[in-house]
């Protein structure tokens, strides 16, 4: 029964939580420079919203950017893996965002490279968090 259960079963992230220093500073970002949507913005009151955003045609994962409250949520900003990848932004077409973002100023830790993945190239987000830039499938020029 339980089995049977889990394979009727669907489900998926809806959202990830970003810890960001200002919620303006991080809505024009990712809206203006990664060109995401802004999905929703409300104000929740006592200094808090409620800020979704996603990059344009995504149907189920959204960003939660939420501005740090405290010192030690401040302190996770721009690290919150560690310094390893945190996300990974996959895309139809490596090359037009990987020339987009470059013009916008994004900054890249290094070339695009080709992996028996895809496409990939490390970039960091306005407070250093590291991305995937990532074409999935047979890596291309």
């Amino acid at each position: 029964m339980g089995i049977l259960r889990r394979l009727e079963m669907s489900q998926f992230l809806g959202a990830l939580t970003l810890v960001v220093r200002d919620y303006d500073e991080a809505k024009a970002w990712y809206t203006e420079i990664l060109g995401f949507e802004a999905i929703e913005d409300v104000d929740m009151g006592g200094g808090k919203r409620w800020l979704m955003v996603a990059p344009p045609g995504a149907r189920e994962t959204r960003l939660l950017l939420a501005q740090a409250a405290g010192a030690e949520q401040a302190s996770a900003i721009g690290r919150q893996a560690g310094g390893r990848v945190f996300l990974f932004l996959h895309t139809d077409d490596f090359w037009r965002d990987y020339q987009l973002y470059r013009s916008r100023g994004v900054r890249f830790c290094e070339e695009p490279r080709r992996e028996a993945y895809g496409t990939v190239a490390v970039f960091e987000d306005l407070y250093g968090n590291h991305w995937d830039l990532l074409q999935p499938g047979a890596a291309s020029s």
